[in-house]
């Protein structure tokens, strides 16, 4: 990643004032990162699942592979509820390390696998880890860092996915189904021994009424001396306010503060991005790639594709991280929009055109316009979903209010991941990505006139 940046910037990720911050959110997306490789080991893996050569000793049919796919988004909707219901009563980080032990239990599982169930089960709690972690990890980073850099720590949130969903790809290509644990499971024992040593983020401790705490969360992650008195002027501020709107929650946080009209305005734009986000297809893509690449007609090696798509998702997400804080949120998301629906009413073309005539001769075109496409989606639509979420929410609910939007994004990542194959099968490759398509151009218009722009919000802002 590019730590030294221009003017506009301010600082360098690494600069005193922020390098404690980079190094926190470096630390905990090593769960994103395991949780990416879950991901990826796994698409492939289904598929060879259902053919004769499948490592396991029992059978799996296609209706199964489908469950096993979609059981991630039941799994994301439990682990959203727990860290919404946990991280403002024991903290962030106790959820943060709690992350651990779904994610064990899911290669434990996938390794000892007797029968359909073990796997159900491993993908349920894999949907745990990676729901939780959506929800806890962008609040915790938008808690930790100043308004000049939170665009991009928070955007390495889902670069550390698509590294880990292309590192999943290469171990089940290279490496034999029962020798991939024995790999990725020292991820978890260093995540979590990491994890303890971090502070709790300064907002939850004044809220809880713990300031010799939060003043020392605050220090660290600010980088500050305990003889620099001039610089904790920003802490006295933020203890005034976040201590007044304590002492007002007790009375006054009821239903009504979530209906207000800038609160609605926020559930709208942020349910519009979500199902953009999920009906686009992006994340169909990433557990059903090998699928896809066999219905393209393309004349290219399905894991090859594979894995260059799961390099291209980590430079679109990388890209996201430059541009982010340099031009805003909202110009990547209209690119994003834009460009998906366009390329994938030219995949859809092209395998129509493809199951009529012998395309052969342009067999790498499936390839390139996928591969623009993931680009496209991952500097928008999914490499600033999670920090627009944050920033889109009123400080009083934004815990609460985020926690509802990521348990919607669970239900439509089962959602699509369940009807996706689904549709390839009864309506076609064609029709899927024209559906797809649409969806991305209905985003763009409605992004375009009425989305407002987050960049520099304060997360003290109403």
């Amino acid at each position: 990643m590019k730590l030294t940046t221009g003017p506009e910037f301010g600082e360098s990720l690494l600069s005193r004032r922020n390098r404690h911050q980079f190094l926190a959110t470096f630390v905990v997306n090593i769960s994103t990162f395991a949780h990416g490789i879950g991901i990826g080991w796994l698409s492939p893996v289904m598929r060879a699942l259902q053919t004769p050569g499948s490592p396991l000793s029992f059978e799996v049919l296609v209706e199964e592979v489908s469950w096993i796919g979609s059981l991630l988004g039941i799994g994301s909707v439990v682990g959203n509820l727990l860290a919404g219901l946990l991280q403002d009563r024991i903290g962030r980080k106790p959820v943060i390390l709690a992350l651990t032990v779904p994610y064990v239990c899911f290669w434990l599982l996938s390794y000892f696998a007797q029968s359909v169930e073990y796997l159900y089960l491993a993908r349920l709690l894999a949907g745990v880890t990676g729901g939780a972690g959506y929800i806890v990890l962008p609040i915790f980073i938008s808690e930790i860092s100043d308004a000049k850099i939170r665009g991009r720590l928070s955007s390495m949130v889902m670069l550390s996915v698509n590294m880990g969903i292309l590192t999943g790809y290469i171990l089940s290509t290279n490496v034999d189904y029962y020798v991939a644990p024995i790999f990725v499971l020292p991820l978890p024992v260093c995540y979590f021994i990491s994890n303890l040593f971090l502070p709790e983020t300064p907002f939850h401790l004044i809220k809880k009424g713990k300031f010799g705490a939060a003043e020392k969360s605050f220090r660290y992650y600010k980088n500050i001396s305990d003889d620099d008195k001039s610089s904790m002027l920003e802490f006295e501020e933020m203890k005034l306010k976040l201590t007044k709107e304590r002492a007002l929650s007790v009375n006054a946080f009821n239903y009504k503060d979530f209906l207000t009209r800038p609160a609605l305005k926020a559930y709208s734009m942020a349910i519009l991005l979500i199902f953009t986000n999920q009906f686009t297809g992006t994340f169909c893509f990433a557990s059903y790639m090998s699928d896809v690449f066999t219905l393209s007609h393309t004349t290219l090696d399905i894991g090859i594709c594979t894995i260059i798509i799961g390099v291209v998702q980590i430079v679109g997400t990388y890209t996201t991280t430059l541009l982010c804080d340099r031009f805003g949120r909202k110009i990547l998301l209209l690119i994003s929009c834009l460009g998906c629906g366009i390329c994938l009413a030219a995949f859809g073309s092209f395998t129509y055109f493809a199951e009529r005539y012998d395309l052969s001769s342009v067999g790498w075109m499936p390839l390139l316009l996928l591969s623009l496409d993931v680009f496209l989606c991952n500097i928008g639509l999914v490499g600033v979903l999670f920090v627009v979420l944050v920033e889109l929410m009123p400080g009083k609910i934004r815990s609460v209010a985020v926690s509802g939007c990521i348990i919607l994004l669970s239900s439509t990542v089962f959602l699509s991941l369940k009807i996706f194959p689904v549709s390839m099968e009864y309506w076609g490759i064609s029709i899927t990505m024209w559906s797809c398509s649409l969806v991305a151009f209905v985003g763009f218009i409605l992004i375009l006139c009425f989305l407002k722009e987050t960049k520099g919000k304060s997360m003290l802002d109403h």
